[in-house]
């Protein structure tokens, strides 16, 4: 056992050595590893971030979130929305009243200007909306009150404004009783929205001025078709139900023939996220792939290392072979050497793709999530590399004659 451990000793400090003797080429040899092991660390931390990301929308609009599109054509086989809009402030009204699976509907209109207070101002999007909106939303506000289903029957000129808004109109705070011109008209701001953040677009969800959809539609955009219809599914289990119930309505009202294309179309929020999900798992396979190759490509740099090393030391096998090393102690030495390589490139490229990841976090503002999984399984895969491309030089060398290697010039 004493002899054992010795030999291991002797083997560890003289694969270090030839390490340390070239610590250049050592290097170079272990960049693939590095880039490879980098790049998956980096990937499966944006990959977590991502999915976060999409996990805390979904939470943020509910589960039970239903969008109604109009105007929809087929083109080409495809589902396409075409702008022209047949759905009707009466349409949503009948979704609210013939739909048991759905508990909130609003009317959406959307329309951009610039909103002026005092002596500042600020392009803003501008959000007709019903008082169902906020509950369909799950969004609250953080100060002052929403307004009420007479000020939209009234189209009364009053507004509720995101944080953004708000920062930039009102800096001093104290925004509820403010007015905002929009295009010339005044609106009474009686409420201030929570702070909600981007969505999974990155488009700032504060930046957005909501008032009464009658009073967006005569005041400001003046059409009496309706943008799009908002729903709410009265419990998540119950979201495919509520949109089998609205499609039979609107293509009743609309008077649509079973099997023709309907003038309109639905996506729920579960369905947008799942949509977002592909697209990181196809980016996410593709940016491994890559880390993959690199991997390999590493592993095989390893590996033609390795067989020029066994060519420069040949007379050093021969002598050590010569003075009783057994050829498995020079397959132990030079596997050892392919590993420690493998491991080494393995720890530089955690710590680099964890550097990465965080200043890739602080520049964007994405949400990165490193994976302990992501670093152990970089470690083994790193390890791997090293035992699969280092095992090949090592069996070489421990094949060696001794005679013949003692003659090698």
């Amino acid at each position: 056992m004493k002899n054992a451990v010795t030999r291991l000793g002797n083997i560890t400090i003289v694969g270090l050595k030839a390490i340390f003797r070239n610590k250049l080429r050592s290097f170079l040899t272990m960049l693939g590893i590095v880039i490879g092991v980098g790049c998956v660390i980096v990937v499966v931390a944006i990959g977590n971030g991502a999915t976060q990301s999409i996990q805390e929308t979904i939470n943020s609009l509910g589960s039970n979130f239903i969008m109604i599109f109009p105007g929809a054509a087929t083109q080409s086989g495809a589902r396409i929305f075409t702008g022209q809009s047949t759905m009707t402030v009466e349409d949503a009204d009948a979704i609210k009243a013939e739909c048991p699976s759905v508990a909130y509907v609003s009317v959406i209109m959307r329309t951009a200007g610039q909103a002026v207070a005092g002596e500042l101002n600020w392009g803003t999007s501008v959000m007709g909306v019903g008082v169902d909106w906020p509950f369909i939303r799950a969004w609250n506000l953080s100060d002052g009150q929403f307004f009420t289903d007479a000020d939209v029957r009234s189209a009364a000129k009053v507004c509720v404004i995101g944080q953004t808004v708000a920062d930039n109109l009102f800096p001093q705070g104290a925004a509820v009783g403010q007015i905002v011109r929009i295009k010339n008209v005044p609106f009474k701001v009686v409420g201030v929205l929570e702070k909600k953040g981007g969505n999974t677009m990155g488009q700032d969800q504060d930046d957005q001025i909501v008032a009464p959809y009658t009073t967006v539609m005569k005041r400001l955009m003046g059409q009496t078709k309706v943008n799009m219809i908002q729903a709410a599914a009265r419990n998540a289990t119950g979201v495919q139900q509520a949109m089998t119930e609205i499609e039979g309505l609107l293509r009743q009202r609309h008077r649509i023939p079973p099997g023709g294309d309907s003038d309109f179309m639905m996506r729920s929020q579960e369905e947008i996220a799942q949509a977002n999900e592909q697209q990181m798992k196809i980016l996410r396979t593709l940016l491994l792939s890559i880390a993959a190759i690199s991997l390999v490509i590493g592993g095989i740099g390893i590996m033609n290392i390795m067989l020029v090393s066994v060519t420069e030391r040949t007379r050093e096998i021969g002598i050590r072979m010569a003075i009783g090393a057994k050829g498995r102690h020079v397959l132990l030495q030079f596997l050892f050497e392919a590993i420690t390589l493998s491991i080494v490139g393995g720890l530089i490229g955690v710590l680099a793709g964890i550097g990465v990841s965080a200043l890739a976090a602080k520049l964007s503002g994405w949400p990165i999530v490193v994976s302990p999984m992501s670093i152990a399984i970089s470690f083994g895969v790193a390890g791997a590399v090293g035992i699969a491309f280092g095992f090949f030089p090592a069996l070489k060398a421990s094949h060696l004659d001794p005679i013949d290697a003692l003659r090698y010039e």
